[in-house]
């Protein structure tokens, strides 16, 4: 675990004094901005020294050769890697002459940091260079959240103690290099310089450049403009050839005088048969034009105003422990800035804050971040789960080919096409499906959009559900089994009857049956027949859910609890993560979990489960558990705060809280984990919350525990805002505005109205029992230790 990175403790924003060198690319992610279009990460305006330079646009990949030792049937023909595009927030300093560089001259103060409410990343530095000239530099990023394809930069240099000249040179750079873009030297060829140019131009102080790639042929135009203000005249000039544009700012500044530069920089893409260049360069040119027409103030004002809506419903408010405090807000902004101008797009796994997971978007996007913008910000959550709608094609092309009925979507992709080659854990990982048709239901019931389900949710629905018909069999005694997939576990792969899959397809098969019946003329368009839904009726109530009647516990898949334990203690704590160190043939047939599981089934499907059978799974499960990825924290939180394990779930949430800060797998420098930062929100909400949806409506059950000492947080349902404020002995509920809600406290129903505070009180705690246990060596730090690491 790195730790050299010591992040300031504030609670609306994180900060970081000094540049070291050897940790550039941690913080880069850390500080990276995006609004779910666009994505910079968070490199020194200079471009060096720099980590991983990275520009993302939301879907633009290149396609590349997969190489398989053995080819097989149903294998995809490409691989997708999102690719690094033309980067337009550089600007480059020289100090009579000398170029700026941190690592040279001298750094009297260095300091960046990313405001939660101004959506704004900030810098400050006071330098002198090798020759004795000494500068102050003040720098602000932003992506736009009200301009969806815009970034800006506004950047001032000033002379502190005596006459220099500044050179400013704002810079546009295509096919920059991509370090370890992969690690194979076939695929590594495919993706450098992966972008062919196709036009270029320059006028005054903007310039444009116009590409496509080489082989997912995708045409994008990027397009930077300026707004140049100093206090003695200045010399500005463009010049731009097909990969480099670049506006040169040269003023001799007095000492006390400075010069300003406000750059924009407009982004825009298509597929090549949906947009000619000139169209592409026309769109980034007027963005950038519309951008600039009111200044910076404009940009900031609008960033604030977007920020202050979202904050007004999803801030969750931590009473105890600063650290918690701003790592939950730390987790929503990124979440917010991952979503915030989708436009039927995804969430990729890491966001737009890195290429890890070469950009993929992932089923834990529709199990853990759109759950929480849903209930925060839900036209965000409705632009993603347009985009599945919007792939659906694909993914019936996906379950011909495989020979199923129905639809089946893809394990990993960027386009909604298939790009993983390792079919265990990918193509049988079919609750992938479930999990999506689970978050279309979850949205037209929260969000009550009517047009939504029918035109969005209904057609998701019902095709998931023909593939888990087409999948599945009945057998001799009437029970439907589905053999041979994988589940959310990836140390246990194509197994009979997972638990969680088996549930999930059960609840989309129901799913799918009430929204047919809701909107019959649209199924009927589908072809939906009074028959057809009476079978996904008639199914979801018989199928297995494997339990063990020798332990009283269910099965994470049908014999799983017969399997050989893993050999915890003869592993030494150097050999996890497991999959580095031992064959999968050894992890796929004993009882070790890499990730929550039947526990993820116990919050998914938290009402297939008594209280006693989920506190009976979780201590059972506790002991195989080792947490090899970064989603498993969250669901365990969650589970043991319900079952009355509070203090194991405080460590739980402190553990997903510091997953990125602490870099606790070693991969922050690859992007920021999109899924664990909403999984913070999912342990604080739904763990010491309570918050569960049923049939009818909400339930919240909250409880704190030390550091808690109050949490308050919102969540909109039906366009509504209601916001809770937990204490150790009873929670204020409040209805902003609306008709009257009903909700339910500890299974008491509560009439809310609106501007009136409900307060219930906390029932007495249940005996949980003795803290269930972990394998050796993977025991959660406690939440003393983990929070004190994050900032010292």
């Amino acid at each position: 675990m790195s730790s050299s990175l010591s992040f300031d403790l504030d609670p609306w924003s994180i900060g970081l004094s000094g540049v070291d060198p050897d940790e550039l690319e941690r913080r880069e992610s850390v500080f990276a901005v995006s609004n779910g279009h666009v994505g910079w990460r968070g490199t020194l305006d200079e471009g060096e020294p720099c980590g991983i330079p990275g520009t993302y646009l939301n879907g633009v990949f290149e396609r590349h050769p997969m190489p398989y030792a053995e080819e097989g049937y149903g294998y995809p023909d490409s691989g997708q890697s999102v690719v690094n595009v033309p980067d337009g927030k550089l600007i480059r300093l020289l100090v009579d002459d000398e170029p700026f560089d941190v690592r040279r001259g001298d750094l009297h103060r260095h300091e960046q940091r990313l405001d939660f409410r101004a959506g704004t990343l900030h810098r400050e530095l006071d330098w002198t260079s090798p020759a004795g000239r000494r500068v102050r530099v003040t720098s602000t990023r932003l992506v736009s959240f009200e301009h969806r394809s815009v970034g800006a930069v506004r950047y001032r240099v000033e002379a502190v103690d005596a006459e220099v000249t500044v050179t400013i040179q704002s810079e546009l750079v295509a096919n920059i290099d991509h370090l370890g873009v992969h690690h194979d030297p076939r695929v590594k060829e495919t993706l450098e310089d992966p972008f062919v140019p196709l036009a270029h131009a320059g006028l005054g102080t903007s310039a444009t450049l116009v590409h496509r790639t080489r082989h997912s042929d995708l045409g994008l135009a990027v397009s930077m403009d300026h707004l140049v203000e100093a206090a003695p005249e200045c010399d500005v000039r463009t010049d731009v050839s097909e990969d480099l544009g670049r506006t040169t700012v040269t003023a001799r500044l007095a000492a006390g005088e400075a010069v300003e530069v406000v750059k924009a920089v407009g982004h825009e893409w298509s597929a090549s048969d949906s947009a000619s260049p000139s169209a592409l360069r026309d769109r980034a040119e007027a963005a950038v034009a519309e951008a600039l027409r009111g200044g910076w103030s404009e940009l900031a004002d609008g960033q604030r105003r977007r920020l202050d809506e979202f904050w007004a419903c999803a801030d969750v408010e931590v009473e105890g422990d600063p650290r918690l405090q701003q790592a939950v807000r730390f987790a929503l902004f990124h979440v917010f800035q991952a979503a915030a101008r989708l436009e039927v797009r995804s969430v990729p796994g890491k966001g737009l804050t890195g290429a890890g997971y070469e950009g993929h978007t992932f089923w834990d996007s529709e199990g853990f971040v759109l759950p929480l913008l849903t209930y925060t910000a839900p036209d965000a959550a409705r632009q993603a789960l347009l985009w599945r709608r919007s792939t659906l094609d694909l993914a019936r092309e996906r379950a011909a080919h495989l020979g199923l009925s129905g639809a089946a979507y893809p394990w990993r992709t960027v386009d909604g096409q298939e790009s993983s080659g390792y079919w265990p854990a990918s193509t049988a990982a079919f609750h992938v499906n479930a999990d999506i048709a689970a978050a279309v239901a979850l949205h037209a019931a929260v969000t009550g959009d009517q047009r939504f389900e029918e035109e969005c949710a209904l057609p998701v629905l019902v095709e998931t559900a023909r593939l888990w018909m087409s999948l599945g069999h009945t057998d001799d005694h009437g029970t439907f089994h589905l053999d041979g997939v994988t589940g959310p576990d990836e140390y246990t792969a194509v197994v009979d009857d997972n638990t969680f899959t088996n549930l999930m397809a059960q609840r989309n098969l129901r799913a799918a049956a009430d929204a047919a019946r809701r909107h019959a003329e649209a199924a009927r368009g589908l072809g939906v027949t009074v028959e057809e839904i009476g079978g996904w009726e008639v199914t979801a109530d018989v199928v297995a859910v494997p339990f063990s009647e020798e332990l009283g516990v269910h099965e994470q898949s049908a014999g799983f609890t017969r399997r050989e334990r893993w050999d915890f203690e003869g592993t030494e704590p150097e050999q996890y993560p497991l999959q580095e160190h031992f064959p999968y043939f050894d992890l796929y047939r004993k009882q070790v979990v890499k990730q929550a599981d039947l526990v993820l089934a116990l919050v998914f499907a938290h009402d297939a489960f008594t209280f006693e059978e989920k506190a009976r799974a979780f201590r059972y499960y506790e002991e195989l558990t080792v947490r090899d990825s970064s989603l498993s924290a969250a669901a365990q939180a969650v589970i043991a705060a319900e079952v009355g394990h509070l203090d194991l779930a405080v460590d739980y949430l402190a553990e997903v809280a510091t997953l990125d800060l602490d870099d606790l797998r070693e991969d922050t420098a690859e992007g920021l984990h999109m899924a664990s930062l909403a999984g913070i929100w999912m342990a604080l909400v739904a763990g010491f919350g309570g918050m569960r949806h049923g049939a009818d409506g909400l339930w919240f059950a909250p409880r704190l525990a030390a550091p808690m000492t109050g949490l308050r947080f919102g969540v909109k349902v039906g366009g509504r805002t209601l916001r809770l404020e937990v204490r150790p002995d009873a929670t204020t509920y409040r209805l902003a505005e609306g008709p009257t809600l009903r909700v339910h406290h500890f299974g008491e129903p509560l009439d809310l109205e609106a501007g009136v505070e409900v307060v219930a009180p906390t029932p007495a705690p249940v005996d949980a029992g003795p803290r269930p246990t972990q394998p050796r060596g993977r025991t959660p730090r406690t939440v003393e230790v983990a929070l004190a690491s994050i900032s010292d």
